[in-house]
Order: C-alpha cells, then structure tokens, then sequence
C-alpha cells in the first residue's frame, strides 16, 4: 500500500521534539511496520529526521512568513493549492492519511476526487483552541475548511472520546472512531524494571504550559518535602513557563532540589524517565480537556507509577489503584499525599509500573493503531 502522510500545520516540526512530532513520526513509522510505502507531505521539518526515517520520500511545501495575521491566514489557506499540485504530480497513492490542520482541506478532497481512502486524524478543535489561545480573524473560512476536510474524509480517526463528540456536529458517527496515543515498545525495552534511583525523585515531561498544571506541582512537590525531605523533582522538556516556575520554585526555597533538562530529543526521553521514581501528570481543572496525554502511556510503557488526575481520558487509561494513583484536578495537597504514599510503598510503586506497563503494552501501541487504522481504510 502507498500511503501519502499529511502534516501541513505549521506548528509542527515532524521532525522535532514536540508531542505532536512524536506522534507523527511514530505512525509514520507503524505504517512502515504494516509493510506500506510511506511519502511525507510537510509544512515544517524541524531539523534531520531520525534514523529510522532518513530514507522516508519528503516533499516540504513553502513556507508562509509570519507577520500580519490577516496575511498569514490566507496564505495557509493558499497552500492547498500548492499541496494539490504536489499530490497530483507524485506517483498514485492507495491512501491519503492527513493530520488534520486549521486551514488544510487539500489532502481530503484529492483522496475523494481519486475515489481513494482519505482519513483525517483529528487531535483538537482546533477552530476554537486557535480563537481562545492564539488570533483568529476569519473564522468563517476556518469553518469552510473544516467542513469540507471533514466531509471529504472517508473516516475520522479522533484522539479521544472529547475529540469525536465534538466532531459529531459534523459527521456521522458511523465515520468516527477513537484512538488514543501510544507507545512504541522498542523505545522504551530496557525500562521493563522500576527505576532504581536512590533519592525518591518525581518526575514530569513535557511542554512547559499553564494547562499542564506544573504550578500545582511545584506547591505540591513543596508539600511533600516537608515529610520526604530527601525527594527531588525531575521537570524534562522547556516552554514559555518556565521563568516563572522558576521563581515559584526559587521562592519555596527549592532551586536546588529541581533539576531542569531543558528540551531533549525524543531518543532521550527514556534515560530520564529511567531516572524518575514516581512520574506525574498534574493536570489543571477543565471543562474541555480533550487532550490525549502522550506523556501518560509513555510513563506506563516505562514501567513507572504514575499519579495523574482524574480527567478526560487519562481517568479511563489509569486504573486508579491499579495501573496509577488518580487524584482531583487542581489540588497540590492530594497530589502531595498521593506521592507520600508511593514514596512509603516501594512495593505498590513496583505493582503499579509493572502493571502499568503490562497494559500499555497490549492495547496501546502504534503498530496496534497503525493497523486499526489500515483496516478502516480497506472497508
């Protein structure tokens, strides 16, 4: 099979070291593994592909200057063109598989005038996460988009249950499936162990942002070490936040129990997991957390205990007790507490990585996704 793999949104570098990154190059790489033939069509590369993609077939469209907003919007929305020549010149493809973008419509509408499979991966609502975090001035030709992309598709593959209700204003539910993150087992085949670090050390990754809740962290890794004097906190990944969490930490007195790893490549994430003890997603309180936490089955396929909120999908992927410890969004003093307990148990911190790992492992893995989704497009 000849699959044409779409990533035009500009905010992602395919080839870097964001989530969203990972997540493309690991079904890039799953679809491989099914024994198809993969060519990239991207809007920003990000740097040198890993090894195992230096050989992947890339076309990289133009890119659009930043500056007036109004400009920008229109030149994106200009590039569907450009992508549609680039389809139309490449050798035929058996299916077009398209990261849905804001302003990107082009992929689905060549599959559908080719009469072949065309899936629209969809991770957010982007029309509004765009209006609320970012500018937004033609919103009417971002619904334009949408409704054509999403009515060309021949299925919609959403991220998490949020994801496909909110598509469901749109398509029909016999057209939306749900697929979670995953894991690639051979990235983490040296972690099948609980970490044997010394020091009782908490761990978070990630992008340093306001809804991934490390201000709560930060007051709840304060509490802890009130009891747990000797604990350290791990914080791997960088972001806009990063100069005030630094000062919330400085003012707690804990600049020197933090380390900071600043952005790492993904072929680093294992080492420093493998230096955590307890690892944590400490999200905020929200009413539309429709996120599918990669960094959640990563913990897990690192045979980490995890403490996490109870929210959105990562309540459904955690089995509180079993595979992790959930705890109330928003709340540093049960976070605080959740993590006393590990710190006391090293038993339940090993039950909880090992089974953690068990699950991921036999449900949530990219090759089990990138065959569901190959399924979906021979019906």
């Amino acid at each position: 099979m000849k699959i044409a793999y779409i990533c035009v949104d500009p905010g992602i570098p395919v080839f870097g070291c964001k989530g969203a990154s990972i997540h493309v190059q690991e079904i890039i790489h799953a679809f491989q593994n099914q024994g198809a033939t993969v060519t990239l069509f991207a809007a920003k590369l990000g740097g040198e592909p890993p090894k195992d993609l230096v050989d992947l077939p890339v076309h990289c469209l133009p890119k659009v200057p930043k500056g007036d907003p109004a400009v920008r919007e229109q030149g994106l929305f200009q590039q569907n063109q450009t992508l549609q020549n680039l389809l139309t010149q490449a050798d035929p493809y058996d299916l077009v598989y398209e990261r849905y973008s804001l302003w990107s419509h082009a992929g689905m509408t060549f599959a559908r005038n080719c009469q072949i499979p065309g899936i629209l991966e969809v991770n957010a609502p982007l029309i509004e996460e765009q209006a609320t975090h970012r500018v937004l001035l033609d919103r009417d030709l971002a619904l334009q988009v949408a409704e054509t992309a999403f009515g060309s598709a021949t299925a919609l593959i959403a991220v998490s249950q949020e994801v496909k209700s909110y598509l469901q204003q749109w398509v029909s539910g016999d057209r939306l499936f749900v697929m979670p993150n995953g894991i690639n087992p051979a990235r983490f085949a040296a972690l099948s162990k609980l970490s044997q670090t010394e020091l009782f050390t908490v761990g978070f990754v990630g992008s340093l942002k306001p809804w991934h809740g490390l201000d709560y962290l930060i007051e709840a890794f304060a509490q802890l070490r009130r009891t747990v004097p000797e604990a350290r906190l791990l914080i791997v990944g960088d972001g806009p936040q990063r100069q005030v969490l630094e000062r919330a930490i400085a003012q707690r007195n804990l600049t020197a129990q933090v380390q900071w790893t600043g952005t790492i490549p993904p072929e680093q994430v294992p080492h420093w997991l493998s230096q955590m003890s307890v690892a944590v997603a400490p999200y905020p309180a929200s009413e539309d957390f429709y996120f599918s936490p990669l960094k959640v089955v990563e913990y897990m396929a690192a045979g980490l205990p995890i403490v996490a909120s109870r929210i959105g999908q990562v309540k459904d992927i955690i089995d509180d007790g079993v595979t992790g410890i959930l705890c109330l969004p928003g709340e540093p003093t049960a976070l605080a507490e959740a993590l006393e307990r590990l710190w006391r148990s090293p038993q339940q911190r090993q039950q909880l990585g090992l089974a953690a790992r068990d699950f991921v492992l036999k449900h949530h893995t990219w090759d089990r996704i990138a065959a569901q989704i190959l399924a979906i497009a021979q019906v």
